[in-house]
């Protein structure tokens, strides 16, 4: 990436704010810099040119909940619009890297959650380096009533820091456009595609719509994680709508939502989606079907041969 993108080639990426201005990812002579430093050469993985279908899944005892790690690829059933499928490639625990996209909601909201939030994720940052492959990577995004790359992908801690301290709330929240946005950008890198939504679960800005969110990231196979800041457990004064809103779209990505009340909890809720990425299945195969329709949906369903199993993954996918 050498430059900032232009809207007037990329149509179908304007979204403009209130006043009008063309609302895209901030993304700065100096973000677009950091962003191509930061990404270096691209790490060893699977390209997505051909018409492999990856499956990441994470397999849970349905009685205890626990992650269950030993599994082979006999355990797995796989089928494509309801069309069994033979599985090419089967890793357990799989090491492909991982490009984390972390969308902090910066709006008027959430301004007194910032301080403890940002705490919580320099710890997650820190755990990130700590296993796993040296070439995981996370970027930071804000998202109020505009979306704004903060950090590009890094796993340097104290320039995470720096910007992470600066971040106070204002304003409206565009939730969905932060999604579409940064689900777009994320589909170009190589590897494992995820993010992680620390939001109040209000949307109040946004023009793009809750369809166009869950189809990017779907289109850009990427496991959403909500994470929800609730500051009160009554229904009262909470944005249910927004928060069931974020709880399909984690269903249909194979992700799955927290609801932390606290610095504690949230620290927990990391620690369980850092676990997760580390104990997960990747499943791939080719199709035993007709892809000539472009952007066709085709539904997706993984099961476990022991009944006591669940597997978790996304829904389906969009043929290229």
């Amino acid at each position: 990436m050498t430059g900032c993108p232009d809207e007037r080639r990329h149509p179908k990426r304007r979204v403009r704010n209130r006043k009008a201005i063309p609302l895209c990812l901030t993304l700065l002579a100096s973000s677009c810099q950091l962003w191509a430093q930061e990404k270096g050469p691209a790490p060893p993985s699977f390209s997505v040119t051909s018409n492999l279908v990856r499956l990441l899944v994470t397999v849970r005892d349905q009685a205890t909940g626990a992650i269950v790690t030993n599994l082979n690829k006999d355990d797995f059933h796989v089928s494509d619009d309801s069309v069994e499928q033979t599985i090419s490639v089967f890793e357990r625990n799989t090491s492909v890297p991982l490009s984390i996209a972390l969308l902090v909601d910066t709006s008027g909201s959430t301004n007194k959650d910032i301080a403890y939030e940002t705490g919580s994720i320099l710890k997650f940052l820190h755990a990130l380096k700590q296993a796993g492959n040296p070439d995981d990577a996370l970027a930071v995004y804000s998202f109020n009533w505009q979306v704004k790359m903060e950090l590009g992908y890094t796993r340097n801690e104290q320039r995470a820091e720096r910007v992470m301290r600066q971040m106070h709330g204002e304003g409206g929240t565009s939730l969905y456009d932060a999604i579409y946005l940064v689900s777009n950008d994320l589909a170009d890198r190589d590897g494992r595609h995820v993010l992680v939504v620390v939001t109040d679960g209000g949307d109040t800005t946004s023009y793009k719509k809750f369809e166009d969110a869950v189809k990017a990231a779907i289109r850009s196979e990427a496991v959403l994680y909500p994470i929800v800041v609730v500051p009160i457990e009554s229904d009262a004064g909470r944005n249910l709508g927004g928060e069931h809103a974020l709880e399909t779209m984690a269903q249909a990505t194979g992700g799955r939502t927290f609801y932390p009340a606290g610095a504690g909890e949230l620290d927990r809720a990391f620690t369980e989606i850092l676990h997760e990425l580390r104990t997960e299945y990747l499943l791939a195969y080719y199709p035993r079907l007709p892809r000539a329709l472009t952007n066709a949906y085709h539904a997706v369903q993984v099961t476990v041969r022991r009944p006591e199993l669940k597997a978790i993954t996304r829904s389906g996918y969009y043929a290229q």
